[in-house]
């Protein structure tokens, strides 16, 4: 079942790199009593997530993060190296939280999981975003067409003034 406005994100660990090197963080810990902005893609490096997805949130960083906003992450289906060096790649470190889902874990969580075994993927998340405040869904914005149309960062603006 695909979790909804008004559910609590499940308590799933992601792997995120610290100066300490990667470290388990649980979903708890990382939304508790805080405002965060979460989107979720296929894959780190993929195209549309590259090109698309992610520089809207780096180019809004400073104006969704004046609306109160206390995080943006980004979760993918990749290790922590991967989101490491995608990270360092797309020049979001300090900016954007890369939260490994290496295994799918919150992708299946929140219903949210997404199988491109037909391309070669393997099990990945759908493209989605949303509004987290102290672990709870206030909005949830999943793609059903190709590209970035609902889940992007002018769509999280909108809401966030709204």
């Amino acid at each position: 079942m695909t979790i909804k406005p008004g559910d609590k994100l499940p308590n799933v660990e992601f792997t995120v790199n610290t100066a300490e090197g990667p470290q388990k963080m649980s979903s708890d810990v990382i939304f508790a009593g805080r405002k965060v902005v979460l989107f979720g893609l296929p894959g780190a490096f993929t195209p549309t997530c590259s090109m698309n997805h992610l520089p809207g949130f780096l180019i809004a960083c400073d104006d969704i993060k004046g609306q109160g906003v206390d995080t943006i992450a980004c979760t993918a289906v990749n290790d922590i190296h991967v989101m490491k060096a995608w990270g360092k790649a797309t020049e979001s470190e300090g900016k954007i939280m890369m939260l490994a889902d290496g295994n799918a874990e919150f992708a299946k969580a929140v219903g949210l999981e997404l199988d491109l075994a037909v391309a070669g993927m393997g099990l990945r998340s759908r493209r989605y975003s949303m509004i987290v405040e102290n672990g709870v869904v206030r909005t949830l914005n999943i793609e059903t067409e190709k590209g970035v149309n609902v889940s992007g960062a002018e769509t999280i603006m909108q809401q966030l003034k709204g």
